[in-house]
C-alpha cells in the first residue's frame, strides 16, 4: 500500500538552535555530537497528530545515514490550530554535515501529511 503524505499549509518546522555539546555521548567513529533545538508550529485550520519522523544526514566524506522512526523523542504531539511542539535531541557525526528530514502525521480526519524540517549544517571544532 502507498501512502502519499502531502504538505499541509500552515503546518511548518523552525531549527530553533544547532550547537556542538562534547558532554554527550558518542561513538568512537562519530566522535561529534550536535544539539539541535526544533520546533513544529501548526498554524492551519486543522488538528495534526504527528506520529513519526525520517532524518537524512550527510557528511564531507560522502556517507549518508537515514534515521527513521515512530513518534519525536518518544511523543506523538497532538498539535491543535495555533499550537507549536518544541524539543531537543542530537546527532553524532564524524564529519562536517549536513541535515534535512521529514516529520509525518494525519489531520484530524485522517489525511495524511508531513512537514520539511530545513537543512542546518553541522561543522566540528578544528582539532588541534
Amino acid at each position: 500500500m502507498n501512502v502519499r503524505f502531502e504538505h499541509l499549509t500552515g503546518l511548518s518546522v523552525t531549527v530553533d538552535e544547532v550547537q556542538y555539546d562534547p558532554t554527550r555521548p558518542a561513538p568512537p567513529d562519530r566522535p561529534h555530537p550536535f544539539v539541535y533545538h526544533v520546533s513544529i508550529h501548526n498554524d492551519s485550520q486543522e488538528t495534526v497528530n504527528i506520529f513519526g519522523r525520517k532524518w537524512i544526514v550527510r557528511d564531507t566524506d560522502g556517507d549518508t545515514l537515514v534515521v527513521e522512526g515512530d513518534g519525536v523523542v518518544g511523543q506523538f504531539p497532538k498539535l491543535e490550530p495555533g499550537q507549536t511542539f518544541s524539543y531537543n535531541s542530537y546527532h553524532v557525526i564524524k564529519a562536517e554535515s549536513t541535515a534535512t528530514g521529514s516529520f509525518f502525521g494525519t489531520t484530524g480526519q485522517g489525511r495524511p501529511i508531513c512537514a520539511r524540517i530545513p537543512r542546518f549544517e553541522m561543522h566540528p571544532p578544528m582539532m588541534a
